[in-house]
């Protein structure tokens, strides 16, 4: 397997991008709609936090017992991984506003439930969205040594049980992130192609300040109103990660580690074939599109694809444009890979991580490589 630090894309299929492109502009230009948030986009932004910070209120309170108490802080879990869905992914993608203060603040929405903004602009804006699928380029890939997330990643014994335990691993995600990820990718020498990467004072300051932020609202001020013992504490704030965690989890891996997916290697100078965006269409998938609620919920997320094709245009716009994408995507003779409902992506998910678990000898590949 080679191993290049640069990748480039070929021009294969690349009348579907100009013809894509084309056609979503006249949809924004004939209807005289901007590409970015919308009123309903702050509504929805406004009803998440104003429902995660209400409950919160509700578990500073001390107005309920222990059970009532528990069912609070998966709520809050809920409302966390909503925060991060509707509000601080598109900050961060810059599609809020065509201001970029806009933009910045909105993404502190994401620091302020514990995930550093500036690092997940590096690994998941430009890493994950730009090098999809592409091992030793791709940072989602490799989100922990216990999951193997690719056919050209390194196998273990221990893999073969993956399909099991992966879902709980999916629940620890945001106790990782918030105590660990963030810390481990700043002192990290080589992110991806980046090199000896470098940050700056300031973005040092961001980790720091935020993440005290952070835990000041999560760990502190309960600790110092709520009139619990300390193993009461521990399980309310392991129930509210865990269902933030899941729910983070398990709606990014149904985007891209599914059985319809393609795993594409670079050639030995470091060049895959398709064009860019036929590149995002082969390596992401789509779910329960369908499903309003979900769709409300997940800020868009179910549709990657559309997603990974525009990811400055505002996630309120993804359920018109994924009809463009899909039209466009089958005049080409490409693949539009989604799974119609969100049961569907997860067992197809599971089925994905039940093959990857095999020993590569014995596992059948031929779906995982790249599409001719």
């Amino acid at each position: 397997m080679t191993n290049p630090t640069r990748v480039t894309f070929g021009q294969r299929d690349a009348s579907f991008a100009e013809d894509l492109k084309r056609r979503v502009s006249e949809y924004f230009e004939t209807r005289n709609l901007s590409q970015r948030a919308n009123g309903a986009m702050y509504v929805k932004a406004l009803a998440i936090l104003g429902f995660t910070f209400g409950v919160y209120g509700l578990l500073l309170s001390g107005w309920f017992g222990p059970w009532a108490m528990l069912g609070l802080a998966v709520l809050m879990g809920v409302g966390i991984a909503g925060i991060g869905f509707c509000v601080g992914h598109d900050g961060v993608h810059g599609s809020y506003s065509d201001n970029a203060r806009v933009n910045s603040v909105v993404g502190l929405a994401f620091d302020l439930i514990g995930a550093n903004s500036y690092m997940w602009r590096i690994t998941h804006n430009v890493l994950h969205h730009t090098y999809t699928n592409i091992q030793d380029m791709d940072e989602d890939l490799t989100v922990s040594p216990q999951l193997r997330l690719s056919p050209h990643s390194e196998w273990k014994p221990y893999h073969r049980a993956q399909h099991l335990y992966a879902f709980l691993a999916y629940s620890l995600t945001t106790v990782f992130w918030v105590f660990a990820k963030d810390y481990k990718y700043f002192f990290q020498k080589d992110l991806g192609p980046y090199k000896d990467k470098k940050h700056a004072p300031a973005e040092w300051a961001r980790l720091i300040g935020m993440k005290a932020v952070y835990y000041g609202w999560t760990l502190v001020i309960p600790w110092m109103v709520l009139n619990v013992t300390w193993w009461q504490f521990a399980v309310g704030l392991l129930a509210m990660h865990m269902t933030a965690g899941f729910i983070l989890g398990i709606v990014f891996q149904l985007a891209h580690i599914v059985e319809d997916t393609a795993f594409p290697l670079p050639d030995p100078n470091g060049t895959v074939e398709d064009a860019w965006m036929v590149h995002q269409l082969r390596t992401t998938a789509n779910f329960a599109r369908k499903n309003r609620l979900l769709s409300w919920y997940v800020g868009g997320l179910n549709y990657q694809i559309e997603h990974h094709l525009f990811p400055k245009v505002c996630s309120i716009h993804y359920p018109a444009l994924s009809e463009i994408v899909q039209a466009t995507a089958k005049e080409h003779g490409l693949p539009y890979p989604e799974s119609e409902t969100f049961l569907g992506a997860v067992g197809s998910h599971y089925r994905m991580l039940k093959q990857l678990g095999r020993a590569p000898a014995a596992a059948t590949e031929p779906k995982l490589a790249v599409a001719a």
